[in-house]
């Protein structure tokens, strides 16, 4: 009886193991001026945390409870408490996130580090990450703006406007990238003429307007966010102030086309995007998931998400300490290349004892904590579509 009673407490448990849950974060503005894009963000991430725990594969058959939590993008102060709450209450031992660089700066700073979690942004391309010390806890899948400005500025160029005005949303991101910008286009002989900053959420940006069309310029570089960002763009076009528009990644979405109206067309612009037999299996994924994979940092999303899972499996526990020390090792060479779908793949090498490269939606690779390689895709506007030029 007693061997029995045993037994049958073994195999409760046993299922309670088998049973058991893992929560990660997914900490995103779903409020704020990428409110737009944010909701596919969470969803390609999702899909990844899906992905793995419908394998049955992950950690001897645990499954992954995303957890939601809004940065708001802009306020620091409310994306630390949602980040507190995200650890304290829920019990996340990773997060997807956060997005936009002042709050992913100031949740790394004043929360993760402390807490000893680790995060991957799909979407925090400041500069400043490249330096910034986090105890190897602070990862992300987009490049650098310090790239992505050297090749604005470059595109800029080659188009034949060598005078413009430039305006940046008047956080870390916007001045990191503006920067950028400004430090490439006068090394290849071009000239700013005004730069001016310009604060999210305003209804009127016409004093702004005027001080860039004061100091003239051929065309007008913005690089912010739809909100504040498109807002500049339409009033410049509605004023007559400029012809000809340049803008950055923080832009990208469908409803910039729809707030700005015909002044948006010809705009050219530049946002981290991938192509290849990864992008085209994630794209595949989305579709039957009904997931919008042609949204900004979609698959970057995917990405964070997969390697936060993968590298709890090649620690052999769901742990903070656990991950943040496995996200390189299964993120880069050497290994087993794994593309998106194909993570129960990924989980059972690294269950046997094998190495796998995540090349992932993006062709992932991480130049150590808070730096990672990648493509930027140049588009242009034409009759209210987003046209791939080339890929950076």
């Amino acid at each position: 009886m007693k061997k029995m009673l045993l037994a049958s407490t073994a195999l409760a448990f046993s299922a309670s193991m088998a049973m058991a849950d893992v929560k990660m974060g997914v900490l995103l503005g779903f409020t704020g001026p990428i409110e737009s894009v944010t909701p596919h963000m969470a969803d390609a991430a999702e899909m990844a945390f899906r992905e793995v725990s419908e394998s049955g594969l992950f950690l001897g058959g645990e499954t992954i409870t995303p957890v939601r939590a809004d940065s708001t993008c802009l306020d620091a102060s409310a994306a630390q408490t949602a980040a507190e709450r995200l650890i304290s209450s829920d019990g996340v031992v990773a997060i997807m996130g956060a997005d936009c660089t002042p709050v992913t700066m100031a949740v790394l700073q004043n929360v993760a580090l402390s807490a000893g979690v680790p995060m991957i942004s799909p979407s925090a391309t400041s500069p400043a990450f490249t330096t910034t010390e986090s105890n190897g806890l602070f990862f992300r899948t987009a490049p650098s703006d310090a790239r992505q400005g050297a090749i604005l500025a470059g595109i800029v160029m080659e188009r034949g406007f060598d005078t413009v005005a430039l305006t940046y949303t008047n956080n870390d991101y916007g001045a990191g990238f503006a920067n950028a910008f400004e430090e490439s286009f006068l090394a290849a002989g071009g000239t700013i003429t005004s730069k001016v900053a310009h604060e999210e959420a305003r209804g009127d940006y016409s004093a702004e307007v005027g001080q860039l069309a004061a100091a003239g310029g051929d065309a007008l570089v913005i690089l912010g966010y739809i909100d504040g960002g498109g807002s500049m763009l339409r009033t410049a076009y509605e004023l007559g102030a400029f012809e000809t528009f340049f803008i950055g990644d923080g832009m990208f979405g469908d409803e910039l086309i729809a707030s700005v109206g015909e002044g948006i067309e010809g705009t050219i612009g530049t946002i981290p995007w991938a192509e290849g037999e990864g992008t085209e299996a994630f794209n595949a994924l989305a579709e039957a998931a009904g997931v919008q994979a042609g949204s900004s940092f979609t698959r970057e999303s995917y990405d964070a998400a997969a390697l936060l899972a993968l590298a709890a499996q090649a620690a052999g526990e769901a742990t903070p300490a656990g991950i943040a020390a496995n996200i390189l090792n299964v993120a880069n060479e050497p290994g087993e290349p794994i593309l998106p779908g194909e993570l129960a793949r990924g989980l059972e090498i690294l269950a046997n004892g094998g190495e796998i490269n995540y090349m992932g939606a993006t062709n992932v690779t991480l130049v150590g904590p808070g730096e990672a390689a990648g493509f930027y895709r140049e588009y242009v506007i034409e009759n209210g579509e987003y046209v791939t030029v080339q890929f950076h």
